[in-house]
């Protein structure tokens, strides 16, 4: 019997590492309840894979860009996994690009808002990714014009560092420039 099929059970971690990889894709784990998430859409799943390349070119190499992975919140009392769309971690961290990354780990993460989860981007998940010591979270809307803001995290809560919209340069985690309108050129 698979997790998600027993009602009223909260979801342990250990379960969770039991689900089959392709059960989870469009999971997230919230104080142990599972929680549907939308299939993005082509331009979100665009502007995430643009970014995360930019943040390739850009970032030193000592540090590893990834998409859509299960990142651990919490465990205890009861777990949370979130998939942010772009995270940055140590390289060595990455390693063999595992099923999933601790929180703790992350140096950044940044979430493209979509139809539907503005207030979980803006709102809840602030909260979460510092509560889970992330240094920096970047939220990015697809809006016209499109628009970042950068935060990073001052005694347990984000602050607003940088961002806007056309041309953003960002001094961290290290220096970064982007064009945030060629986030959906088709090219």
């Amino acid at each position: 019997m698979t997790a998600e099929m027993r009602p009223n059970h909260l979801v342990s971690l250990d379960e969770w590492d039991a689900m089959p990889e392709e059960q989870c894709r469009r999971l997230e784990l919230v104080d142990g309840v599972l929680q549907v998430i939308a299939a993005p859409l082509p331009k979100h799943q665009r502007a995430g894979r643009r970014l995360a390349h930019w943040l390739e070119t850009q970032l030193p190499e000592s540090l590893a860009v990834d998409t859509d992975v299960d990142v651990v919140l919490k465990v205890h009392p009861r777990a949370t996994v979130r998939r942010p769309d772009v995270v940055v971690m140590p390289a060595e961290i990455w390693g063999d690009g595992g099923r999933r990354f601790d929180g703790a780990d992350m140096l950044l993460v940044a979430e493209i808002v979509s139809p539907g989860s503005e207030r979980i981007d803006q709102e809840i998940k602030p909260g979460e990714y510092a509560a889970a010591g992330i240094q920096y979270y970047w939220i990015i809307d697809l809006g016209d014009p499109h628009s970042m803001a950068a935060h990073v995290l001052v005694d347990g809560r984000y602050e607003y560092v940088g961002g806007g919209t056309g041309k953003v340069e960002l001094v961290s985690p290290a220096p970064l420039v982007f064009d945030l309108e060629a986030l959906l050129l088709n090219r």
